[in-house]
């Protein structure tokens, strides 16, 4: 879980639900987030598989540029907004995900297994 905004609520889910959270931090946001929306012409099966594709490459090169990444879609799944944020000229006839990009402090690295407790190695 990251840090909770250090002046009140973040425009983005708290999954504490506003709950202390131990070991929980603050920390100041950025009042204007850069968001980016991720379309496809149609809303077909492929183009799921695209966006999701185009996705994964977008937040690889925003984290080889220190970027911090949050991903939203619950506002799409209403069909009114879902439709009101797309661009009618443009191809992006289907927007599939909102993007928020900016900097922000590091969280905490994720706990890992070791290689050899989950992988046998075959030589």
């Amino acid at each position: 879980m990251g840090p909770r905004r250090w002046d009140g609520r973040a425009p983005v889910r708290d999954f504490a639900a506003g709950r202390p959270a131990p070991g929980r931090r603050a920390a100041v946001f950025e009042q204007s987030p850069q968001l980016a929306l991720l379309g496809t012409p149609r809303d077909g099966e492929r183009d799921w598989l695209d966006a999701g594709q185009a996705m994964e490459r977008v937040l690889l090169e925003a984290a080889l540029q220190g970027l911090a990444t949050s991903l939203t879609s619950h506002a799409l799944e209403w069909p009114q907004l879902r439709w009101a944020v797309r661009d009618p000229q443009s191809a992006m006839g289907h927007v599939q995900m909102v993007l928020r990009l900016g900097f922000g402090p590091l969280g905490s690295a994720t706990p890992r297994r070791p290689v050899q407790e989950i992988l046998d190695i075959v030589g």
